[in-house]
């Protein structure tokens, strides 16, 4: 099969996390997102994940531009790492390109990246790939979806998506552009999942500002209310209700800083003048007349909410009698930590609005339900179809909605990250792949922490460590003085004594045993000591910690 056009994806495909979708036609490449991941419990230490971009540093030369479909962290937190490899130009919204150039500036990249504005109305010529854009909406102002024109035909690209008839900001949703674009013809049509098992339409944002004002009246001491930093719409909502009650507003959080600020100075905000105080200033003002605006809606350890709750913020408090207010639903995962962090408030005294968006009315997602996924796919009338960004239920759900729709089963590819659709002369098949996985984001370090470190981080966590040191001879390898045993976390030293006096003896006998050739070849001996020791341990611990013989030559 001789192939021209090829569509896949490095992340995000099946999975909601790290975007980055990748359109390649002959020698022209463009990549659309580069996003992170949060790692979940099990990944111990590592900050973020990011992908795996092998095939695209192979292709370097010909990478055109990274195209941004909006400025959430799942499309927008892996540009720094990416940049940092391959400098390519981007292009996305003045919203968009405000995010990108915060992260930019942290990582000092923000000189050597050319950075370009686009619009709904743009045009991106890339070699033999065209890109037009039509406006949606999502939780965040200035959303694209973009259609790519190859000699092969009209491929689309959603992005994050839903149908808001009555936005915040009043910018629809370019219907009549996405109608024009399926009369045309489209070729394939990458869609999300996100919500295809939920039923019916997603509601306006418009109805939180209402909840959001009604529960700002009723309250009587502090308001805190958590949301998501780069919800813009509803950060506008909480300004407006606590104008209408005379409430100054606080900030705290970075993320939540840093979005206020770039939104205010490009004109997405409308902040009353003298509305914004300090956090230090909160607790010096009478509470009816203050809002608190602070990230960890999602139960994060580290962010403003968690450390309120445990009293554990150095410039504001939480009293009884206050009300929090969670603004969001936790995203599938984080109840446990959410919940924990309800419980504490409650202890301090304080009044907790929370639960799903439907139940408490301060949340409404940002993306489609199945009628609007149906109404994306009868508006562009793909011939073929690939579901993305979701769980693999959801993009079988979204298969089966394309099906009552009219496009064809075997039109339909629910791939995984790497796998290549190649289409040519109108004809579609997957039969291979390019390499993709995930990348561990680990303070500086980049891809350095791989299996084998996490194996045994997750060993230490969970078994502690034992460690052995022995003074040897150089010359004839005897034994200098006693082997000396530390652990930690393993058992506590006081109750150990007779433990670690059976381990030192093993280790003199084991190394008193042990053939010549096996005593001078030091790595051949710390084996030896590891294995008689981690059978000992087992049969009187029924643990096994990680162990580490340290020989020392004299």
């Amino acid at each position: 099969m001789d192939t021209k056009l090829a569509v896949f994806a490095l992340g995000g495909i099946n999975e909601i996390g790290k975007n980055m979708y990748v359109i390649q036609y002959e020698d022209d490449i463009v990549v659309v997102d580069c996003g992170s991941k949060f790692p979940d419990e099990s990944l111990l230490g590592v900050d973020l994940i990011i992908q795996d971009i092998t095939y695209l540093k192979e292709h370097r030369e010909n990478v055109r531009a990274l195209i941004v479909t909006h400025g959430h962290e799942d499309h927008i937190g892996g540009i720094p790492y990416f940049l940092k490899q391959m400098n390519v130009p981007v292009y996305a919204t003045r919203l968009t390109l405000g995010l990108i150039e915060l992260r930019l500036k942290e990582h000092g990249l923000l000189r050597d990246t050319k950075l370009t504005l686009i619009d709904g109305d743009s045009t991106v010529d890339l070699g033999t790939i065209s890109a037009t854009f039509f406006k949606t909406n999502h939780s965040i102002p200035d959303c694209l979806g973009i259609a790519f024109e190859t000699p092969e035909g009209t491929v689309v690209h959603t992005g994050d998506f839903k149908f808001d008839l009555t936005p915040v900001n009043d910018d629809y949703a370019d219907l009549h552009k996405m109608a024009e674009i399926g009369k045309k013809g489209v070729l394939l049509l990458l869609s999300e999942s996100t919500n295809a098992e939920r039923p019916g339409f997603s509601q306006s944002e418009r109805v939180v500002g209402k909840h959001i004002a009604d529960a700002f009246r009723e309250a009587e001491g502090k308001i805190f209310i958590s949301t998501f930093a780069s919800n813009v719409h509803r950060v506008q909502q909480i300004i407006e209700a606590a104008q209408m009650t005379n409430r100054k507003i606080a900030l705290l959080g970075r993320s939540m800083v840093n979005v206020v600020s770039v939104a205010d100075e490009l004109g997405y905000l409308d902040i009353p003048e003298d509305m914004l105080i300090e956090p230090q200033e909160v607790d010096q003002m009478d509470p009816e007349n203050v809002v608190v605006i602070c990230t960890g809606s999602q139960g994060e350890p580290m962010a403003a909410l968690s450390r309120l709750s445990t009293n554990n913020f150095r410039q504001v408090s939480v009293y009884p009698g206050d009300t929090v207010i969670f603004a969001s639903s936790p995203i599938p995962g984080n109840e446990k930590s959410v919940s924990r962090i309800i419980d504490n408030l409650y202890r301090l005294g304080a009044k907790v609005i929370y639960g799903t968006g439907g139940a408490t009315g301060m949340h409404v997602s940002g993306h489609a339900y199945r009628e609007e996924l149906k109404l994306m796919l009868s508006l562009m009338k793909p011939t073929y179809f690939i579901p993305i960004h979701g769980e693999y239920r959801m993009l079988q759900l979204h298969k089966e909605m394309a099906e009552s729709i009219g496009v064809e089963s075997e039109n339909i590819f629910i791939l995984n990250n790497g796998d290549v659709l190649d289409i040519h002369e109108g004809v579609a098949r997957q039969t291979r792949n390019v390499e993709a996985g995930n990348v561990f984001v680990d303070g500086l370090g980049i891809g350095d922490v791989g299996k084998v470190v996490l194996r045994d981080r997750k060993l230490l966590s969970e078994e502690g460590m034992l460690i052995i040191v022995v003074s040897m001879s150089k010359g004839d390898g005897r034994i200098i003085s006693n082997p000396d045993t530390i652990s930690r976390g393993f058992v506590y030293e006081r109750d150990a004594n007779e433990l670690y006096k059976e381990v030192n003896e093993l280790v003199v006998s084991t190394i008193k045993e042990a053939k010549p050739s096996t005593r001078y070849r030091r790595n051949d001996m710390k084996h030896a000591i590891r294995k008689a020791v981690e059978k000992l341990l087992y049969t009187r611990t029924k643990r096994r910690p990680m162990i580490l013989p340290f020989i020392i030559e004299i």
